[in-house]
């Protein structure tokens, strides 16, 4: 029997790789045409009690260091003025090493047999054939069918609704993304503001949050506290202008993140799932990462999406006669670890509460 895996992203990869490894034949579609089609979001920081682990039962944990950025874990804290109130070097003693999402990706693709990536596969819809069979009908009209699926396509899963009805409820903030290349020569000041690694600027209700990727690629996320439909249809120029506009007062080194975009500026609406979300064992499919529990970004969604994967490749591996038992272990397992997170701190309120950015310098200091 085949796993069919829908999804590329880290967590499906993960699956795909620990599956290979058992001997356990597996095909991924990805909507995607190509690896390269877009841009693989930011930097990750690989955590030692999920991600690492995960990487390790994929037999990458060397891969994954040689692409560690060093430095990265640096971490300041400043208020809309720019005055500096957490200055965190990175030592070489911390515990979550950074890398960038689209290379760790590459890692994974590399070591999977050709072809086990099949690219321009968006899923149109699944359907239930009965007795643990489910058709794909992907959008360029082709269909197949399959006896094990696992949807690994995030927050709006094709695979979701087979096994529940919940569905992505906005959380409230909205994040204008914007990227300024070759920082420290074409925008010292707000390279220099961002410092080494990470910058956080938080503030009542909204902040900005940027780290300095590879090349010195400074990759900056506004965050804002508004209306589901704020900026609706606007083009790119009408959301620099009014993401700045909500930063007005703020320090120029801190503003010219956004107003400096050297690409257009990206909305994106922050959803999660019900916490707690889980469902009744279907016969035949399961979900991963965002599809199963997506919560608004933390630093964690990476991390668990890998050990999703890393986990349900091992229980497939350890039950080869009983695939339903292997997916109710993994279901189990992953239930409880995503319940977990969801109730542990609001790290949006830490950020962006009545008391930041002080409340956030509170939550360093404590660690």
């Amino acid at each position: 029997m085949t796993v069919t895996i829908i999804g590329a992203g880290l967590g499906g990869l993960v699956l795909a790789r620990v599956l290979h490894l058992n001997g356990i034949p597996v095909e991924v579609h990805e909507a995607d045409a190509s690896a390269d089609a877009r841009r693989q979001g930011g930097m990750l920081d690989i955590h030692p009690w999920n991600g690492q682990p995960a990487l390790a039962a994929a037999g990458l944990l060397d891969g994954f260091r040689d692409l560690v950025l060093p430095g990265r874990e640096s971490t300041r804290i400043v208020d809309r003025d720019g005055t500096v109130l957490l200055d965190r070097p990175d030592d070489g003693t911390g515990e979550r090493p950074e890398v960038q999402r689209g290379e760790l990706r590459q890692l994974l693709l590399d070591s999977l047999p050709p072809g086990t990536v099949h690219w321009g596969h968006k899923v149109a819809g699944v359907r239930a054939l009965g007795d643990g069979a489910h058709e794909v009908n992907l959008a360029n009209g082709d269909r197949f069918v399959t006896n094990l699926l696992v949807g690994a396509d995030g927050a709006w899963s094709k695979v979701r609704p087979l096994l529940t009805t919940a569905t992505p409820e906005y959380v409230g903030v909205t994040v204008v993304e914007t990227f300024l290349f070759d920082g420290d020569t074409r925008h010292p000041a707000a390279a220099k503001a961002v410092g080494a690694g990470a910058l956080y600027a938080p503030a009542p209700g909204q902040g900005i949050v940027a780290h300095r990727e590879s090349g010195g690629t400074l990759h900056t996320y506004a965050q804002l506290f508004k209306p589901q439909d704020w900026l609706a249809g606007a083009d790119a120029a009408t959301v620099t202008a009014r993401a700045a506009a909500e930063f007005d007062g703020w320090a120029p080194e801190l503003t010219a993140l956004i107003t400096e975009s050297d690409t257009p500026p990206v909305l994106r609406r922050l959803c999660t799932l019900p916490a707690g979300h889980r469902w009744t064992r279907v016969p035949g499919v399961t979900l991963l990462g965002d599809a199963a529990h997506l919560m608004p970004p933390n630093g964690e969604g990476a991390n668990l999406a890998m050990l999703d994967g890393a986990e349900l490749g091992q229980a497939l591996a350890a039950h080869p006669g009983d695939v339903e038992a292997a997916l109710a272990e993994y279901e189990q397992a992953m239930f409880a670890r995503a319940a977990a997170e969801a109730a542990g701190e609001d790290v949006y309120a830490i950020m962006f509460g009545d008391d930041a950015p002080h409340s956030m310098v509170a939550l360093f200091d404590g660690e």
